[in-house]
Parts: structure tokens; C-alpha cells; sequence
């Protein structure tokens, strides 16, 4: 088996081999360039040579072009002459045709197998970043990871975390003493912001059964590693789930691996396509994240390569730590592309044989200007490159080739089936179900007591008297002639006519006296 991965012809007459050291390939990398200047091709030729190489290779298919990867090419494709032309030209010499093995996977469940996650591995900072929260909406989102936690409460799926913002929202008084704040508005604005996700297909994203990594990572028969392509044509359609999945997907990578120090040849290359997405209006925090996962994941043997437009769409930080490079041409159309084209060339080891900045901008469809990694990490002198001819077919498969790969695969039956068990949308209602059996037990129980015992029982009223059964009044004893003179008598008393009496008759006794 080779240890390098060869790219293309360069040189001035494209026959010195520009190739891409495999015991560098984690070290991570760039492809570049503007539309249609053939940056799908490179990172086709890329996934044949890793996979050829043993090494599994994961990618997202947003043009629905790299499903061709299946399929080996054919002598009766209108490039075939041009095809055997240029591997001459670049002493392309065992070029032939062969397919790869293919895994289609599909966040919606139609070009490939469904591919899932629970809320719970999301984690709370990515899914504030997919649903674009503010730092106090943020903040319940948290609260609700911290609760789900306290209380054994699983998050699987969209409707626990749903049922769970209820539950908050109905105790928000006491959360609001221990955790801080919590306002009926902003729960309202995070269930708004997962009914848009939901209506953008991101039911199909959260639920059992959650894709396995070790399904990513896997060879066939022959010793080739598994190319694994997510159908994005449709997930593009919401780029903020399509990036969020993938960044993901990575920080689950990073998170569970081991170490591996520097390996042979990477146990996983991971391809982001349209890596602009992901750092569009993207937090700080977010982008530190990246950062953290691109500066370490390495050492667990996974190489990561950026595919964009422009190197300027990709953060400084991030963008120092892609070694192995191929920018195909950039077009400098406004003083703004000027300066990003002259910044993209200084980020090249400069060649004395031809003007860096001029070549990005000349270079046609095919071509790219190059650097690898060569010896002990150093960066390869920038070489202008005839790119090799794809060994699969180029361009997109057809919806009946699909299916026959997906009915092959070792994978089918195993993620189409949904599995909903006891989670935390089933105990808060089980909780529910409980308080109003509770209710109305004892409603039940209150309207099988008597007037009296019930009137008792919610102290309406309180007495010593005895209590009739139709009547909640005291039962007076009978009124009788004396003691209505009796009443008359004190009423007399104690008016002005009484008082006089009074005073009269004391006045008279202590004159005597």
C-alpha cells in the first residue's frame, strides 16, 4: 500500500507528482476556489485515494454530484479521452476505473439511511446555535439540560424538551430562586424557535435509534474504507441545521475517540462542505469550540478539511492549523476579492519559479495551486497542479442505482425503524396523569360526604352548635314570653333613659350615705 495519496502532475510540464503524505493527512486541510473551478473533482479524487488507502471518509453531498463515488467510471463518458489524456500528461500511469464502497446516509430518511441524535448528545450550546437563541434564552435551555439531569429525565426528541419547558414554565417561581430568572417570554420564544425546526425537518434529526460512530468507521471486504455521504441537496435548505449537524457530528468524534497520538494514516477523514455556513454570525463561544476540536482531534486520528469559496470564509485561527492545501482559482472582481486573493497567496511557502497571487488567479478548470505537508510537519513549497481524473463516475447516480446500493448495505434495517421509549415527555405525563387521578379522587371522595361534613372539610363553617343536615344555621332554643321582657328591659337600660335611672338611683343611695 502506498503511503501517499497522489493529486496530480506538477511542475511546467505537470510531470513532478504532487501527492498528499498519509502520515500528514491528519493534520487537517483546505480546498478552495470559486464556483465550477473543480473543487467537487478534488475532493472526489481525495475520497478515492483515502479510501483506497484503508482510511473510511465521511462527507456531505450538496450538490448530489459525489454520489458518483459508487459507481466506477466508464470508457463511454464523453470526458473518457480527456480523462486518459491527462493521465499521461501527469504520468498518471495505473489510472482505471473503480467504484468505492458507499454508505448513503440522510437526515430526512429518503436518499440514504435516517441518521439521528437525541437532544441530550446536542448539548445545549449547539442547539441555542441551531434555533439562534439569546443569551437569556440560552440560559433556560440550561436550566432545562440541569433539570432533565436532576430529575433522571431523559432528552430524546423534540417533544421531551417540549414537555419539559411546560413543566418549567408551570415552577418557573421556584427555579427563578435557584437558577435565576425565568420568564414565561422566553420559554415562549423557545418553543416558537423549535416549532420553525421542527416545520424545517428537525423532528427527523432528534430520536432513537442515535447513529452509532463506529458505523462511520468501518471497511469492506477488501481492506477499502467506507465512503459515507450525507444526501444535503435538501438539508440545505436550512443551512443552520445543516451546519449544526455537522459541527455535531465532529464534536462527537472528538468527544468519544481516544487517543492515538500520530498514526500511520488517519482513522477517519471528515470532509465539511460549505464550511462558510458554519462560522456565519456563529458566537464566539461557538467559534472557540470549533477551534478547540480542530487544534486537538488530530491526536485521535481524525483529519478534518474545509471546503469554501474563499480561505478568508474560514476564522484565522482555524485557518493556520489547515496544513495540506489545494486552492483552485479565485476571481478578483472588487478592491475587496483583490485583497483576499493577495492574502490567500501569502499564506503559501513561495515557488521562485512563478508569481503565487498570479497563479491563484490564472489557474483553469482542473488545475490548483498546491502545498503538502512534508517531513516532520514542515509546509511544501506552492506548486501549480493538473488535478487527476476521477477513477469513479463523475456526476450524480440515479435514483434506481441509489436504492440497489442501500439495499446492499450493512446498514439497512438497522436506523430505519424509530424506537420512542419512556423519556421525559412520558414521566412529566405520567406525572400529570397522577395529580389529576389525585383530583379527582378526591373530588369524588368530597361529594360522598354529607352537606355538614363537607362544609367542615373546606372550613366554610366552624361551630360548636349543633348542625342540621338540611340547614347550615344554629338551631335556637324557643323564644318565650320572659325573655322577650327580659331583652326589652336591657335594651331600655342601655339607652339614655336607662342611664338616667341609673345614675338617679346610685346618686340617691350615696346622698343617704
Amino acid at each position: 500500500m502506498s503511503e501517499n495519496i497522489f493529486l496530480g502532475g506538477g511542475g511546467a510540464d505537470y510531470s513532478q507528482p504532487q501527492t498528499l503524505s498519509l502520515k500528514y493527512a491528519n493534520r487537517h486541510g483546505l480546498i478552495a476556489g470559486a464556483t465550477g473551478t473543480g473543487k467537487t473533482v478534488t475532493l472526489q479524487i481525495l475520497a478515492e485515494g483515502f479510501s483506497k488507502a484503508g482510511v473510511p471518509v465521511f462527507l456531505s453531498d450538496v450538490k448530489g454530484d459525489l454520489s458518483g463515488l459508487a459507481l466506477a467510471g466508464s470508457e463511454s463518458h464523453k470526458l473518457h479521452g480527456a480523462f486518459q489524456k491527462r493521465a499521461e500528461t501527469i504520468g498518471f500511469t495505473d489510472y482505471e476505473y473503480a467504484a468505492c464502497p458507499v454508505t448513503f446516509w440522510d437526515l430526512f430518511g429518503q436518499q440514504g439511511h435516517p441518521v439521528r441524535t437525541t437532544v441530550s448528545e446536542m448539548g445545549p450550546l449547539l442547539l441555542s446555535r441551531l434555533m439562534d437563541l439569546s443569551e437569556a434564552q440560552e440560559g433556560i435551555v440550561n436550566i432545562a439540560f440541569r433539570v432533565a439531569d436532576e430529575e433522571g429525565m431523559p432528552l430524546l426528541d423534540m417533544k421531551d424538551l417540549q414537555a419539559l419547558l411546560v413543566w418549567i414554565g408551570e415552577n418557573r417561581a421556584n427555579l427563578s430562586l435557584r437558577y435565576g430568572n425565568v420568564s414565561t417570554a422566553s420559554i415562549g420564544a423557545i418553543q416558537r424557535r423549535l416549532l420553525v425546526l421542527e416545520n424545517q425537518g428537525g423532528t427527523n434529526l432528534f430520536g432513537e435509534p442515535a447513529l452509532e460512530l463506529a458505523d462511520l468507521m468501518r471497511t469492506d471486504a477488501n481492506g477499502n474504507g467506507m465512503v459515507n455521504i450525507l444526501a444535503s441537496d435538501k438539508l440545505m435548505g436550512s443551512p443552520r441545521l445543516y451546519a449544526t449537524f455537522l459541527l455535531w457530528l465532529l464534536s462527537e468524534l472528538f468527544e468519544e475517540l481516544p487517543e492515538v497520538g500520530d498514526p500511520d494514516k488517519p482513522k477517519l477523514v471528515f470532509f465539511f462542505d460549505e464550511a462558510h455556513l458554519l462560522f456565519e454570525d456563529a458566537p464566539k463561544v461557538l467559534v472557540d469550540k470549533v477551534e478547540q476540536v480542530a487544534r486537538l482531534i488530530r491526536s485521535k486520528g481524525v483529519g478534518v478539511y474545509f471546503i469554501s469559496q474563499n480561505p478568508a470564509d474560514i476564522p484565522e485561527d482555524i485557518l493556520g492549523q489547515l496544513g495540506n492545501r489545494v486552492q483552485h482559482a479565485l476571481r478578483a472582481f472588487t478592491a475587496r476579492d483583490r485583497k483576499n486573493l493577495r492574502l490567500a497567496a501569502e499564506t503559501y511557502r513561495e515557488n521562485p519559479t512563478f508569481d503565487t497571487e498570479a497563479a491563484i488567479r490564472e489557474v483553469g478548470v482542473g488545475e490548483a495551486v498546491t502545498s503538502m505537508l512534508q517531513k516532520k510537519g514542515v509546509p511544501g513549497i506552492v506548486e501549480r497542479t493538473f488535478i487527476r481524473p476521477p477513477g469513479s463516475q463523475l456526476g450524480p447516480i440515479t435514483a434506481a442505482e441509489r436504492q440497489t446500493v442501500m439495499n446492499a448495505s450493512p446498514m439497512k434495517g438497522k436506523y430505519e425503524t424509530r424506537i420512542d421509549r419512556r423519556s421525559a415527555f412520558e414521566m412529566l405525563q405520567a406525572r400529570t396523569d397522577a395529580a389529576a387521578q389525585a383530583a379527582a379522587e378526591a373530588e369524588e371522595q368530597l361529594e360522598s360526604q354529607s352537606i355538614a361534613e363537607r362544609e367542615f372539610a373546606t372550613a366554610r363553617r366552624y361551630s360548636g352548635s349543633k348542625v342540621s343536615r338540611s340547614s347550615s344555621r344554629i338551631v335556637r332554643k324557643k323564644d318565650t314570653f320572659a325573655t322577650a321582657m327580659s331583652e326589652a328591659v336591657i335594651k331600655e337600660l342601655k339607652g339614655t333613659t336607662g342611664r338616667r335611672i341609673v345614675r338617679g338611683i346610685l346618686g340617691g343611695l350615696f346622698r343617704n350615705r
